[in-house]
C-alpha cells in the first residue's frame, strides 16, 4: 500500500475520521446521556489529542530532533529502546 499523495484525500481522510469521532461520541452519549459521561469523553478526547502532540511533537522537537516517526507505533517502539538504552536502527 502506498501512501496518499493528494490533498483531496487527505483532507477526505481527516473528515472521516472526524464524522467517526462526532457518530461514537453520539451514540456514546445517547446510550448514557448524563453530564458525567459527556465530561469523561471530553477528558479522554483532550488528553488522547495531548498524547499525540507529545509523542510527535514534543519528542521530536525537544528530546530527539533527529528522529522521526511514521506513526504510534514507531514511537513506542523508540520509547522501548531509549528506556533500555538500546540503539536506534540504521
Amino acid at each position: 500500500m502506498t501512501d496518499i499523495k493528494d490533498p483531496r484525500l487527505i483532507y477526505l481522510k481527516g473528515l472521516l475520521f472526524l464524522l467517526a469521532a462526532a457518530l461514537s461520541a453520539g451514540i456514546l452519549l445517547a446510550f448514557d446521556p448524563l453530564l458525567r459521561t459527556a465530561a469523561l469523553l471530553a477528558i479522554c478526547v483532550w488528553c488522547s489529542c495531548r498524547f499525540y502532540y507529545f509523542a510527535f511533537y514534543v519528542i521530536e522537537h525537544y528530546v530527539d530532533e533527529d528522529h522521526r516517526y511514521a506513526g504510534l507505533w514507531d514511537f513506542v517502539r523508540y520509547a522501548w529502546r531509549q528506556r533500555f538504552g538500546w540503539r536506534r536502527d540504521p
